[in-house]
This record gives structure tokens, C-alpha cells and sequence, in this order.
């Protein structure tokens, strides 16, 4: 089966998971507050926005670290937490204050989780043409099938973790994957993802339709790939009858 898009017609979507699928800067920002007033008593608003912009943008080296297996999840989380913290002054401790630390933004931010409003529509009518979808993620597969699943999307079966072939996006074996399990050809399917590099550059080297999924309407003037505002423009919807 095939249906039309806005970059030609396809035949299988992969998506990215985090802050495609799922708006995780915002769990991720809430549980940081949660876990983080009572080190911070007294910090504004215009505070707690550098400080989750800290945690989530200014800190991803870290997490870079731990996609080379330099890093344990855990660690490099906790790094992200420190930096965020020291650039206020705060020092989290070693020990039991650190872990209970990461242990109670882990359980808070897993709670936050929740898919956006587009997704629901674009997989309804995914669903609807018969079209094979699924995500292909830079996280390992156990973590992302639970934060799916937690997220009401359980319907997306095929997903592609860094552990499931070794590498991470944006090496094209990772997209290869996602494709391989759909059953498409590369040129046949879409890849979208809010990342430009990794997930629109990355997927059209690969060879599938890479799209970057530009949520903010951040202006690139380098940037001459294909993009989206919402995942609810991905699709082209047929004429109602007369």
C-alpha cells in the first residue's frame, strides 16, 4: 500500500521518539523542578527556564558520552544535573543525596511523559491506508518500548534502539533497520524526526525521505532539506466527496 505525502508518495513512516513522539523536554524540565526546589528555594521563573535549558540543551555532550560508551545512563544524567545545579551555585553530593537525586527525577519524569496532540491523527490515518510505521530511536530499545508504552503509543510495534544494531543515529545501518522491519525500501519511506542533523540529514543519507519536524519554526538559512511544523502536515488528506 502506498499513500500520498507532502514529499511524494510512500510507503512506511519511521519516526523519532523524544520530542517527536513524546514532549520529553517538558517531562523532563517538570521533573527537574520537582526534584530541584529544594536545593533552589527562591529561583524564578527566568531561573528554572535556564536551568532546564541547561539540563536538556547546554549538557548534551554528556549524553554524547554515553552513546560512545563512555557513560552509564545514570552518569551522564547525574553530570547534566550537576551542571545545571553548579550554575547556581548548588553542589550535589556524592552518595545517597545524589542517587535519590536521579532515582526521584527517573520516577517523576517517566511520569511526565505524554505524546503530543499530532500524533494520534498521522498515526489514525497511517492506520487507516495500511502503512507500516514505526521509530527508530537514539536510545536503547527497553527504555523507549516503556516510555512508549507509558505514553499511550503502545501501537507502534517496529522500534530500532542503539543497542539493537550498535550504532546510533546518524549512522545509516540505525535507519536501515527501521526500513528493513517495515518491509519498504529506503527511497519509499519517510523519516521524521525534530532533529535536522541527525534525524532529516541523517535519514537522506541513509537514503529515505528525511524530514526534519521544525516544532518551533526555528529559522536555518543552511538548512535547504525538507520540513514540517507538525507531524499533522506530514500527510496529504484526500478531497471530501461532493
Amino acid at each position: 500500500m502506498a499513500i500520498a505525502s507532502s514529499f511524494g508518495t510512500i510507503r512506511g513512516v519511521l519516526f523519532d521518539i523524544d520530542d517527536t513522539l513524546v514532549d520529553l523536554e517538558y517531562a523532563m524540565t517538570t521533573a527537574l523542578r520537582d526534584v530541584s526546589e529544594h536545593l533552589l528555594p527562591g529561583l524564578d521563573q527566568a531561573g528554572w527556564v535556564k536551568f532546564g535549558r541547561i539540563f536538556t540543551h547546554e549538557t548534551t555532550h554528556f549524553y554524547d558520552r554515553y552513546l560512545a560508551g563512555e557513560l552509564t545512563f545514570n552518569e551522564q544524567r547525574l553530570l547534566r544535573g550537576r551542571a545545571a545545579l553548579g550554575h547556581f551555585g548548588v553542589e550535589l553530593g556524592d552518595g545517597e543525596e545524589s542517587q535519590s537525586w536521579v532515582a526521584e527525577y527517573h520516577q517523576r519524569q517517566t511520569a511526565y511523559v505524554r505524546a503530543f496532540d499530532d500524533v494520534a491523527g498521522v498515526l489514525d490515518a497511517l492506520d487507516a491506508a495500511d502503512i507500516p510505521y514505526g521509530a527508530v530511536s537514539n536510545n536503547v530499545h527497553d527504555y523507549q518500548r516503556a516510555k512508549l508504552d507509558g505514553a499511550g503509543l503502545s501501537r507502534i510495534k517496529i522500534l530500532v534502539g542503539t543497542d539493537t544494531v550498535g550504532v546510533a543515529k546518524p549512522h545509516p545501518a540505525i535507519y536501515l533497520e527501521g526500513v528493513r522491519l517495515l518491509g519498504t525500501e529506503p527511497g519509499e519511506t519517510l523519516y521524521v524526526g525534530d532533529n535536522r542533523l541527525l534525524d532529516a540529514d541523517g535519514a537522506t543519507a541513509a537514503g529515505l525521505i528525511g524530514v526534519w519536524l521544525n516544532r518551533t519554526g526555528e529559522e536555518v538559512e543552511e538548512f535547504v532539506g525538507r520540513q514540517v511544523d507538525s507531524l499533522s502536515r506530514l500527510l496529504i488528506k484526500a478531497p471530501s466527496a461532493a
